[in-house]
């Protein structure tokens, strides 16, 4: 457990330092640097440079995923300069010492608050809070799903169940799914000593995703904007305790 907090802390002090320098005008591959800098520094591997799934056009080839307005996931890195308003993602995995840590998190560049954009990053981060309360030892990854999908549901916002939460630990994406939707009381019973990655993420009016040119970024299929919200956790005797907080 040590190292998974050492590694999560890690994985949260980036995105907050990363989060601190971007402005109006930053680059998205001036925010890629900015993290290799960081994660090799600190003796760290990036669990993206050489992803290579099945859905992606591999490998991915950046330390950090980039995802701006209409992009939901895998935002690949590249020239763009970011304008005031614009809704980013920061989406980071990190392993250190040989165990991964997972954390995403959405905010506006500059000065505007549209209050849709506002809103939507709001629900997310509620959603993530419900989730994280919801996954106590003896509970099921059903009952993590269904709190998730309330708050999302609740706010309005149609939930896609491709992609969601997912077991971390020794490698970035493992075993069990944890759905952004289900029923309590179903799948997998939470141990202590489980490791999970929980990323509530919603499109303001659609559920449906197109791949970008890219080969990795995913688009919301109508154009609208998209916010993600996520943390490592890890099932304990007392509860879920987070563990990408910064330190």
């Amino acid at each position: 457990m040590a190292r998974a907090r050492e590694t999560g802390a890690l994985v949260g002090g980036i995105l907050r330092s990363l989060k601190s320098r971007i402005t109006v005008g930053t680059n998205l591959l001036d925010i890629d640097d900015w993290a290799e800098t960081m994660i090799v520094g600190a003796g760290a591997e990036s669990c993206y440079v050489d992803y290579a799934p099945s859905f992606g056009r591999g490998p991915f080839g950046h330390y950090i995923c980039t995802a701006v307005n209409d992009a939901g996931l895998q935002g690949l890195p590249h020239d763009y300069v970011l304008a005031d308003g614009d809704l980013l993602t920061l989406d980071l995995a990190v392993s250190l010492r040989g165990v991964a840590a997972d954390s995403a998190i959405s905010f506006i560049v500059g000065g505007s608050r549209p209050p849709e954009s506002v809103a939507m990053i709001s629900a997310t981060e509620q959603a993530l809070s419900a989730g994280i309360a919801a996954a106590a030892p003896g509970a099921h990854i059903g009952d993590i799903s269904s709190a998730i999908g309330s708050v999302l549901s609740a706010a309005g916002y149609p939930i896609n169940l491709e992609f969601g939460g997912h077991g971390i630990g020794s490698t970035m994406h493992q075993d069990p799914h944890v759905s952004n939707s289900g029923r309590p009381g179903r799948g997998y019973r939470l141990r202590p000593g489980l490791l999970l990655a929980l990323e509530p993420w919603v499109m303001a009016d659609t559920d449906e995703l197109v791949t970008d040119a890219d080969g990795w970024t995913l688009r919301s299929a109508t154009g609208c904007r998209t916010a993600h919200s996520e943390h490592t956790i890890a099932i304990t005797a007392d509860g879920a305790e987070i563990l990408t907080l910064p330190s």
